[in-house]
């Protein structure tokens, strides 16, 4: 099992958090803190393999406790776990070794995706020995993964995927059209599923305009976009 700290200053907050963590096979509960010093204290006591680790907390911010545990020696993996969104803290976050970060609000899909991945890269990293460059990517880019986006009953996770590399590879937006010559799925086909992943955020539309006639709407990933 992989036993997990959750840290977080709100406890209604930290118990959801753990009830989430909970119902992930191979994970643990080990402990709950509400503050950097608790957290501190709960690492030095208990088995912990990973932090759920909050920003912001009442005595210290998240970023000082990996800091600290890191200057303790402790090799602990922490998924910071916040509401804190600016690049300079994310970077810092990086930077200080923390593995993923994932922002609030967030879903019980979003947390598990992101537990799961961590579960493989551990997996992989136990098993030791040398590492070609095509696993070296994977080990890197196992905690990249993000979860597939709740589809509506009819609609296959297989095309979705198959729409979302389509449009992660393009140099740019695509038209409907053009997505369906990439994937050889019929334009409407393509177009459901662009309607789809635009209204859950994953997909982002601009118009396109010409000399005459109606905009042309062009679709591109959101992440990729940003």
């Amino acid at each position: 099992m992989i036993e997990v700290l959750v840290v977080d200053d709100d406890v209604r907050v930290a118990d959801v958090n753990a009830a989430y963590v909970a119902k992930v096979p191979g994970f643990r509960v080990a402990a709950k803190a509400h503050s950097a010093a608790e957290a501190l204290r709960l690492v030095e006591e208990l088995p912990v393999d990973l932090v759920l680790l909050d920003h912001y907390l009442p005595d210290e911010t998240g970023l000082a406790v990996v800091r600290t545990l890191r200057e303790r020696g402790h090799q602990t993996d922490v998924i910071m776990v916040t509401a804190a969104r600016d690049v300079a803290t994310v970077q810092a976050a990086m930077r200080h070794g923390a593995l993923q970060y994932l922002v609030k609000p967030f879903s019980y899909a979003g947390l598990r995706a992101k537990l799961d991945a961590y579960a493989t890269l551990r997996r992989t990293l136990d098993g030791g020995g040398e590492a070609e460059q095509a696993e070296v990517d994977r080990i890197f880019g196992a905690l990249s993964a993000t979860p597939a986006p709740e589809l509506p009953k009819g609609h296959s996770p297989t095309t979705a995927e198959l729409v979302r590399r389509a449009l992660m590879g393009a140099e740019g937006p695509l038209s409907a059209q053009e997505l369906a010559d990439r994937t050889r799925l019929s334009r409407q086909t393509a177009q459901r599923y662009l309607k789809l992943l635009e209204r859950s955020g994953r997909v982002r539309l601009s118009l396109k305009y010409g000399d005459t006639g109606r905009p042309e709407h062009r679709y591109e990933w959101a992440s990729r976009a940003s």
